[in-house]
């Protein structure tokens, strides 16, 4: 029995909807944990958690610091600390040292491997996990879009974390999408000041930088390069997968596929 899907696609593809289809149909014959992005406290994932080094933690004055060591985890030689509890100065500092975003490479690298063998080395294997695009969105977020690492680097960090979770035989389903530009405008109109968010962190990051990626245009451009890698990448993992080509079309069909495929 499969013990993990992970449901991957760009922003707009879909995925929430669909991870949460599978969620539903899988439990009415396992026990599951069914986890979004979003939700602050993944089991294979730092969504909003800063990590400081010993020396980092210096930084700080001793109230700060009492405070950090109440509500971390030392992991890494370090200190995992979740933001969200802390409010004020606090907060502000802290997120100059968030795990996205804000930590150099080679210091983010060993402690999201860390996280993910953290998740199988503890995973229940009388249940199905189901996960909303933690194995080539976020991976791809940081390398591509931030760093604006070549494809092969990325490649290699994503190897990294499918040898890691081999045990529990996953299955990536991947929502392919034709109609970017469109799904992205529908969805804008539903989430409000989402999109520029999005937009100034795509333009913005190394990547955009790299082909003067500017305005809804040129976020549009970082999302259509981005599929194509992911998707190459992904014909190229030893990982179990499926893609779904444009859903959105005829969610009835593309269900009714995914249903079979998984049960």
């Amino acid at each position: 029995m499969k013990k993990l899907y992970i449901v991957e696609g760009l922003p707009c593809s879909g995925k929430s909807t669909t991870s949460a289809f599978i969620a539903e149909e899988l439990k009415k014959k396992y026990k599951i944990c069914y986890v979004d992005e979003g939700t602050g406290n993944h089991p294979s994932d730092y969504e909003f958690h800063a990590f400081l080094s010993n020396a980092d933690l210096q930084n700080f004055n001793e109230y700060e610091q009492a405070n950090i060591r109440l509500e971390a985890e030392r992991k890494c030689d370090g200190y995992i600390v979740p933001i969200s509890v802390f409010c004020g100065d606090l907060f502000k500092k802290l997120l100059q040292f968030k795990v996205y975003d804000f930590l150099p490479w080679e210091t983010e690298y060993p402690v999201m491997l860390d996280k993910w063998r953290s998740f199988t080395d503890g995973a229940d294997y009388n249940t199905v996990y189901i996960f909303n695009c933690v194995l080539l969105q976020n991976p791809m977020c940081e390398t591509m879009m931030r760093f604006n690492f070549p494809i092969g680097k990325s490649q290699e960090y994503i190897e990294k974390i499918v040898e890691i979770i081999k045990p529990l035989e996953p299955v990536v389903i991947y929502l392919k999408n034709d109609d970017i530009r469109n799904s992205v405008e529908m969805a804008a109109k539903e989430r409000n000041g989402w999109l520029d968010g999005v937009i100034d962190y795509h333009v913005n990051g190394a990547y955009g930088k790299s082909i003067n990626a500017q305005g809804f245009d040129g976020y549009i451009a970082c999302l259509e390069e981005r599929q194509k890698r992911e998707l190459e990448i992904l014909s190229r993992l030893d990982i179990e997968s499926v893609v779904i080509d444009n859903p959105h079309r005829n969610w009835n069909n593309s269900y009714g596929v995914i249903k079979e495929y998984i049960l």
